[in-house]
């Protein structure tokens, strides 16, 4: 929307808009704005439902209200020739050109746990799997939980690691591995492995050989850590390799401040998701109780953003649980994140949303239950709030974003266009 414009509709323009001419306020109050992502929400029409998708089957009034009181889209996050992970979609989704900006996954996570990378060094996921007589049984390691995963990435870093090779614990089965070395191997993410013979999987090309020893040398460590016994003594899933994959090199990005003149924090049990908004100039906001898995804390993720607002213009929520049901193949599970997202999550800061807030709802990416792992197709988002005009969508949904004509084929641009919109 162009400055006079604006003005001609009443709009102030406090601040400059770096990118896109941009109207700050309403009535002479500055916006606030809520960023959500239901992670890997979006589906494929399922048999069992009806020919539905998990979003069509939930219940969610929530959602709804967004669509009928507000604008529904469609968005690109994953740009042609890119691999659909959370780090290239989330990157779009926080308003980046993934095909400029992504680093690879692991320096985003790096720079969540306060790891500075050397220009020589190159950072590796390493996730902590159970692997049964060659098949990859859980990508997870029967999510683990944090403080018996920091006790096994403990022992294999004093087990196999060295002045070149450095591994720190993260969260649940989600840890990294610095390498001093610049090697460019091919690496396939475990979960788009589950049930599946993992030898054709392996890291290729190279530097490969290398990070195959330290993978398989962690078996017999992991395997015969007391963590692990105790975890079969209670008939749980032991987490017994380690699984290297998405490298990359450290990048500095441009901040929120610096592209909107906006502060605000990020809310996440993840990682990656930390580590993206922390590039983005963000702080990350401890919620006590969130797990990145089904049984975090929804409620409190929505209380701790209402709170941002308090003192700051913009708040990201991130909620893992969709994505970890479709990767499970648990159709209930995913229905009920869902909801979760819509009553716990959605419900709470509608109940107490300031009138100068507006809201942004989507997925990053696809993740069918079909197939179990990440898709690159368009995802829907609804945009709600102060200063937006209502389309004629009424529901919140694959199918109802398809009938818009709001369609951002680039899908870095969405946030610009949340910030920009009126």
């Amino acid at each position: 929307m162009r400055n006079a414009e604006c003005a001609k509709n009443g709009y102030e323009i406090l601040t400059p808009y770096f990118l896109l001419p941009h109207c700050y306020s309403i009535g002479g109050y500055e916006l606030k704005y809520i960023l959500i992502v239901g992670d890997g929400m979006a589906d494929y029409p399922i048999d069992e439902l009806g020919g539905k998708t998990p979003l069509q089957a939930a219940n969610t009034p929530n959602m709804d209200k967004l669509a009928r009181e507000g604008i529904v889209g469609t968005a690109k996050t994953v740009p042609d020739g890119m691999l659909p992970g959370s780090d290239v979609a989330n990157l779009a989704v926080m308003g980046y050109d993934p095909q400029k900006y992504y680093p690879g996954r692991a320096p985003l996570e790096a720079a969540s746990m306060g790891i500075s990378l050397e220009p020589d060094e190159t950072a590796f996921r390493c996730n902590l799997v159970t692997i049964e007589n060659g098949i990859m049984i859980d990508y997870s390691g029967g999510h683990i939980s944090t403080p018996e995963a920091r006790g096994l990435i403990e022992a294999v870093d004093a087990g196999v690691g060295n002045e070149r090779v450095k591994f720190h614990p993260g969260v649940s089965y989600r840890h990294l591995m610095v390498l001093k070395d610049d090697i460019l191997p091919a690496c396939t993410p475990p979960h788009d492995i589950s049930d599946k013979d993992i030898e054709p999987f392996l890291p290729q090309g190279s530097g490969a050989e290398a990070l195959r020893e330290l993978m398989f040398a962690s078996c017999p460590i992991l395997e015969a850590h007391e963590i692990n016994r105790q975890r079969m003594q209670q008939g749980k899933k032991p987490a017994n390799m380690i699984w290297l994959w998405g490298y990359g090199k450290p990048i500095k990005m441009p901040t929120i401040q610096q592209r909107f003149n906006l502060s605000g924090g990020v809310i996440s049990a993840v990682d990656l998701i930390r580590g993206i908004g922390k590039c983005a100039g963000l702080r990350s906001i401890d919620v006590p109780g969130i797990t990145g898995y089904y049984d975090t804390n929804y409620t409190g993720k929505a209380e701790y953003a209402l709170d941002v607002l308090k003192n700051d213009d913009f708040v990201f929520i991130h909620v893992e649980a969709p994505d970890e049901a479709s990767h499970n193949g648990d159709m209930a599970a995913k229905i009920k994140a869902i909801e979760d997202i819509d009553t716990k999550v959605l419900g709470t800061i509608l109940q107490d949303i300031p009138d100068n807030t507006r809201i942004l709802l989507l997925p990053d990416h696809e993740t069918p239950l079909s197939t179990r792992t990440h898709a690159s197709g368009p995802v829907p988002f609804a945009m709600w709030g102060a200063g937006i005009k209502p389309d004629a969508i009424l529901s919140y949904d694959e199918d109802s974003a398809q009938k818009s004509q709001l369609r951002l084929e680039k899908g870095w641009e969405i946030l610009e266009y949340f910030i920009g919109q009126s």
